[in-house]
């Protein structure tokens, strides 16, 4: 299944056997510490800066619903964010994986972003549209 949109991801995962757990870090583009002249000039015209994770949730596909909902949640913590980082976790049969699990691989997820190591991930933009890396403009 070709994955464009949030809400594309939210049926695959509906339509899987096994029951899924995803898992969604929310980043926020800053500029880096200490940033050169060019880097402060193109992040105050919406290019580059380094994605800083400011919220996680482990929800299934049913309590998120769709992506409109998944913002107005999101939008209650009063955090801006541009670009959302999702990874799913398989439970066995109906038998979803555990809080605790989830958990752990949130702080996994997180510390791949600040790394950079993106490539197990798939990201969305406030749009809920799927981020094609390369592009310019990610926020």
């Amino acid at each position: 299944m070709n994955i464009s949109r949030f809400d594309d991801l939210l049926l695959a995962a509906i339509e899987q056997v096994h029951a899924k757990r995803l898992l969604l870090v929310f980043t926020s583009a800053e500029l880096p510490d200490d940033p050169t002249p060019e880097q402060r000039a193109g992040f105050e015209q919406g290019e580059g800066g380094a994605l800083v994770p400011v919220m996680c949730v482990h929800q299934t596909p049913n309590e998120i619903g769709n992506f409109e909902q998944l913002k107005l949640q999101a939008g209650q913590f009063k955090r801006q964010w541009h670009v959302l980082f999702a990874s799913s976790l398989s439970g066995k049969g109906d038998g979803l994986p555990s809080v605790a699990t989830a958990e752990h691989y949130l702080g996994v997820m997180e510390e791949s972003i600040k790394q950079g190591r993106l490539d197990q991930l798939i990201a969305f933009d406030a749009n809920g549209d799927a981020i094609a890396w390369g592009q310019p403009d990610v926020h």
